[in-house]
């Protein structure tokens, strides 16, 4: 029972320092169990704790992935990252796909502009020159970056 209170204690402790999925606190719950020096039998138990556990934070409001995902995209958007990297990034942190499709849903009807203005801003990181040889190398940049080939040759054409 300490270790369960321990475990516990210790997933307060991160969210107070990091924002985190329930996906991904899972994960770093589970890492956490398995670098304890403990018995098989107490590592099962914590194992079979941790639903319990994400349950409780989210009834106390320490945990939602709709938070989660707003302000990763928010921050993501405003470091010039494409749709398509959002998206990778949030499947990654174990975000619903139907979860961003809605919050990216959401973004669309306030600023349908808002990933060429990080497109924009990518561009503006890279320092991107407007010659006729790097063009094509910029065009790549942009593609590998996730950004549609209409959405990269528009910024490229305004730089």
């Amino acid at each position: 029972m300490p270790e369960i209170f321990n475990l516990v204690k210790y997933a307060i402790n991160y969210l107070s320092k990091y924002s985190s999925s329930k996906t991904n606190l899972e994960r770093i719950l589970r890492n956490k169990i398995r670098r304890t020096n403990i018995e098989k039998k107490e590592k099962f138990t914590l194992y079979n704790s941790i639903p319990e556990i994400i349950k409780k934070l989210e009834k106390n409001n320490f945990l939602n992935d709709y938070n989660y995902a707003t302000s990763k995209i928010n921050l993501l958007i405003s470091n010039g990252k494409s749709k398509i990297f959002i998206k990778n990034y949030l499947l990654k942190k174990g975000i619903d796909k139907k979860l961003s499709s809605e919050i990216f849903a959401e973004l669309n009807e306030k600023d349908s502009n808002w990933e060429i203005k990080s497109a924009r801003k990518f561009a503006r990181k890279k320092n991107f020159q407007n010659t006729k040889n790097n063009n094509e190398k910029n065009l790549s940049k942009m593609a590998r970056a996730g950004f549609s080939y209409e959405i990269a040759k528009k910024i490229l054409e305004e730089s």
